[in-house]
């Protein structure tokens, strides 16, 4: 090589040093993993982060009327179909208090980006994990590692008050080539130039500071304990400060991505009476705790004070007749259970009709649901299974059947327990009993649970969203209380519909998030009345997808059956039927 040519190899290598040190790179705090998180977006669909697939998330922080994002929404269209076959996800995200799912849609379509996913960011968590303080602002996840690979503007045709006619530098656009191509990412922050979010307790995340004697432990005795306590199911006692703090991250993970507390009903959809979750408020009012360093302040610790005490043992008085295992349930320190079917004899010489029913689990640590089920006499349902007369799962609160309805117990009833348990590490056993309450004469109502079932599917190897519906006809009249919506592992969404006779349509209960850990019932703070010719329709989605968590094999077609490995296609309408009228003699 020649002294010049060495010259200029060595200038070319020395350039490049130099603009590899001063290329903008991202600090310790973002590259760190970018915890997972799952939100509503504008059509009520779930999107959960680690459940995207492909090779990169996109999210585009907007807000409705910002101009800096309304004048990218075009760009975040094109940018979708351009990057769509090649792995990329693409989510507009949006962290405005003021913005409802409404105002969203419109937007949406008036910008003309209706079906590119806008995520609700409600309680603002997702923005504060991140430190997202503006819109516009453009963030590049790998999904190898959740770590954040560009964050920014996505070019440079805006700044403050003004804007060229074109981009000369594409950000994002040069970050995700370079990504995809296993090249290194060279600018790898840029600074966004949209409008301020403004946070629900000020300017920023730590401001308004949270009191965790009058405000955080109230909140958790109230929604988290009957469950964290000593002797319950929940994986971890909340029985003191320093235990909740060093769950502090765990609890905005959980938040996050709206596993608990366990409730999973779309809340723009319906009003219930034993609605368990968070409001946005007190997601808020947490987060914002957490992201303070979750301080001890001032004041007492309530969770000291609360003495573990085992629950009432019959909260209704003392039943009638009292169900209870024959023998003790044994449960290994390990693994995964299938359901338990146990008959129990209730021991009625006479018939009778039942008005309360109370399950008393006998170990709570790994008892998750109980159903109790005629195993003959009473009616048959559409899967040819006897009546169900109770169910309970943690946090279950129903106990008596609404006011002049009941249900009828055969002479000498046998019940059939299924018994769901998970293992908690150690070996257990478990005693279960269920208290019966009789009434003392025939109800003016009959109550049922009404299966509406379709045993016909087929969900194809790989499917991420498999669709399935199935319908009951009301031939009389009755009011609807409740619904139970019920599928396996591989359940990802469930929804219910009311048809009504005059062709109106309602919405009952969606469930974009349905969790086969937590078999839970929605019940309506204002009971539905159900003109007979009316139809009850419910549609689901199963997710038999590799990026399935629960997913026992992706590679399989799967069938209706009733391991859990297997599918159902379920759902109950928990009825009362109303009094035919009186016939009348004709003349």
């Amino acid at each position: 090589m020649t002294p010049s040519a060495l010259r200029s190899r060595l200038f070319a290598l020395i350039l490049l040093a130099s603009l590899a040190a001063t290329a903008p790179r991202l600090g310790a705090e973002e590259t760190q993993e970018v915890m997972n998180f799952a939100l509503l977006d504008h059509h009520g669909d779930l999107r959960e982060l680690r459940r995207s697939g492909g090779k990169a998330v996109v999210l585009f922080f907007t807000a409705n009327g910002c101009p800096v994002a309304r004048q990218n929404a075009s760009k975040i269209r094109a940018l979708r179909e351009r990057y769509l076959d090649r792995g990329v996800s693409v989510f507009m995200v949006n962290s405005t208090i003021a913005d409802d799912r409404r105002s969203i849609s419109k937007e949406a379509t008036d910008l003309r980006v209706w079906h590119v996913p806008v995520l609700k960011d409600e309680n603002q968590g997702v923005a504060r994990h991140l430190g997202v303080a503006r819109t516009a602002e453009a963030i590049a996840i790998s999904t190898k590692d959740w770590r954040i690979f560009y964050r920014g503007a996505l070019d440079d045709q805006m700044v403050e008050g003004a804007q060229k006619v074109e981009p000369t530098e594409r950000y994002l656009e040069t970050a995700l080539d370079a990504f995809l191509e296993g090249r290194p990412v060279q600018t790898a922050k840029t600074v966004a130039r949209g409008c301020r979010i403004e946070f629900d307790a000020g300017e920023g995340p730590d401001s308004a500071p949270v009191s965790y004697s009058g405000v955080i432990a109230p909140l958790l005795e109230k929604k988290c304990v009957h469950c964290h306590s000593a002797g319950n199911i929940g994986s971890w006692p909340m029985s003191h400060y320093k235990k909740v703090k060093s769950m502090a991250s765990m609890i905005e993970e959980v938040i996050l991505t709206r596993r608990m507390p366990p409730w999973d009903a779309d809340p723009h959809i319906g009003h219930f009476s034993n609605d368990t979750s968070l409001s946005v408020a007190e997601q808020q009012t947490f987060l914002r705790w957490i992201h303070q360093g979750a301080p001890r302040g001032e004041g007492p610790d309530p969770l000291e004070s609360i003495v573990a005490q085992a629950p009432e043992e019959w909260p209704l008085g003392k039943p009638d007749i009292i169900l209870r295992l024959p023998q003790p349930e044994k449960i290994a320190a390990t693994g995964v259970f299938d359901y338990r079917h146990v008959t129990v004899l209730a021991g009625n010489e006479e018939e009778a009709w039942v008005g309360a029913a109370w399950v008393k689990p006998g170990n709570r640590k790994v008892v998750h649901h109980v159903i109790a089920r005629l195993k003959d006499g009473g009616r048959t349902d559409a899967l040819g299974q006897r009546e169900t007369f109770v169910g309970w799962a943690p946090g279950t609160t129903r106990g008596r059947l609404p006011e002049g309805t009941g249900k009828f117990l055969p002479k000498n009833a046998r019940f059939d327990l299924e018994l769901h348990y998970t293992a908690n590490g150690s070996e257990q056993t478990d005693q279960t009993e269920i208290g019966l309450y009789l009434l003392p004469s025939k109800p003016a109502r009959r109550f049922e649970s009404v299966p509406m079932v379709n045993v016909g599917f087929e969900i194809k190897p790989g499917d991420p969203d498999s669709q399935t519906q199935a319908f009951y006809g009301f031939k009389n009249d009755a009011t609807l209380f409740s619904v139970t919506p019920h599928m396996h592992l591989r359940g990802k969404w469930m929804k219910f519909e009311l048809l009504l006779p005059n062709g109106k349509r309602e919405t009952l209960c969606s469930v974009p998030r349905y969790d086969f850990a937590w078999q839970q019932t929605y019940l309506f703070k204002e009971p539905k009345k159900v003109p007979a010719g009316s139809w009850v329709q419910i549609t689901g989605g199963y997710d038999n997808s590799p990026m399935n968590p629960s997913n026992p094999d992706p590679k399989k077609t799967v069938h209706w059956g009733d391991q859990s490995f297997d599918e159902m296609f379920l759902g109950y309408c928990n009825v009362a039927w109303e009094p035919e009228a009186p016939k009348h003699a004709s003349r």
